[in-house]
């Protein structure tokens, strides 16, 4: 992630990453917070799920800023001049008659092609096994994982060396149990810390990026305002997605914030706090009134939908108000004068 500013020099934006639970009961998990992104933010999940990124400007700063967003695989693949093209064997396939499974991928290549770091670490095993026959081992601190190099046809490095991405530390061959097949390198990923245990699907952390991150949806300039339920009933959900757990269903004209966007969908705060999504054609502009109502008694125009809430101005009965939207028994209104708030629908 990198970040565009149009402001002050000195102004800074402040960045958290959350990770959205699983479990609406269960907090948001703050994963990343730093002070500003003078050259991008890089952040690698350990795990699949919904993530939210909020930016906040200086207090008593203006100016304005772009975020670019891109995806883009964690390690870099490990035989040279090879890419995702060249797996031919993935991970989870049965091996032995169905006895164990593939703990890592096959990477085909001509016998002597390089085989190279994918990661920073250090070499911590370099072996002739039975089934890998020669192979390395290389612990990726940072990440906690230790990677596998298989059935090399030579090694170039030795135990206890550092390497950097992109270091030779073999060759493609065909040894161990791998002597009647065409050359080339089995890989694996072993992760010893942190959320996951044991090998892993080395696929997301070589692949390339086919897909693209869902867009804001159309006139972002919306974000922050209010908006108001154009179909009745609707459904505020609590993912992007149609199938995603029904929290509540909204009558027409309910006022709903716009706080956030992905793709063809807003997510919304209610003016009880409640937070979910709905689709973009469900909310639309709430500045023009649906229609007018005369007061019959003496109403008080509130601050916000509730009995105890500030008042805003009194107003006399057979005051005429345009509605623009309905909430929970209340309209909101606006008066002849200009001013706007909630008035009780009884009245």
């Amino acid at each position: 992630m990198r970040t565009e500013f149009d402001a002050e020099d000195s102004a800074q934006v402040f960045v958290d990453l959350f990770r959205v639970p699983e479990h609406l009961e269960d907090p948001v998990r703050p994963l990343v917070r730093v002070d500003s992104l003078p050259e991008g933010m890089v952040y690698e999940p350990y795990r699949d799920g919904q993530y939210v990124l909020r930016l906040q400007p200086e207090l008593l700063r203006g100016g304005r800023y772009r975020v670019v967003l891109t995806l883009a695989p964690s390690l870099s693949f490990p035989v040279a001049g090879r890419d995702g093209r060249a797996i031919g064997s993935t991970f989870g396939q049965p091996r032995d008659g169905g006895a164990r499974s593939h703990d890592g991928v096959d990477i085909f290549a001509p016998r002597g092609t390089p085989v190279v770091a994918a990661a920073v670490g250090r070499v911590t095993r370099v072996q002739d096994t039975s089934p890998g026959g020669w192979v390395v081992w290389v612990r990726d601190e940072r990440r906690g994982h230790n990677l596998y190099y298989a059935h090399l046809d030579r090694h170039l490095v030795a135990r206890g060396a550092l390497v950097e991405v992109g270091d030779t530390l073999g060759l493609v061959g065909n040894t161990g149990n791998a002597r009647t097949t065409p050359p080339y390198l089995h890989f694996g990923v072993y992760a010893r810390d942190g959320y996951a245990r044991g090998p892993q699907d080395p696929w997301p952390y070589l692949a390339p990026v086919t897909g693209t991150l869902p867009s804001l949806p159309t006139a972002p300039d919306r974000l922050g305002s209010w908006s108001r339920v154009t179909t009745e009933p609707v459904t505020l959900r609590a993912r992007p997605t149609a199938a995603g757990e029904a929290l509540e269903t909204l009558a027409r004209l309910t006022p709903v914030r716009l706080i956030a966007g992905s793709g063809r969908w807003w997510r919304v705060r209610l003016p009880d706090g409640q937070v979910g999504w709905l689709p973009t054609a469900a909310a639309e502009p709430a500045d023009r009134p649906v229609r007018e109502t005369v007061l019959a008694a003496a109403s008080p125009v509130l601050a916000r939908p509730a009995l105890h809430a500030p008042v805003v101005e009194p107003l006399l009965p057979g005051t005429r108000v345009s509605v623009l939207r309905e909430y929970s028994g209340y309209l909101w209104v606006q008066a002849p004068g200009g001013r706007a708030g909630w008035v009780t629908s009884e009245e």
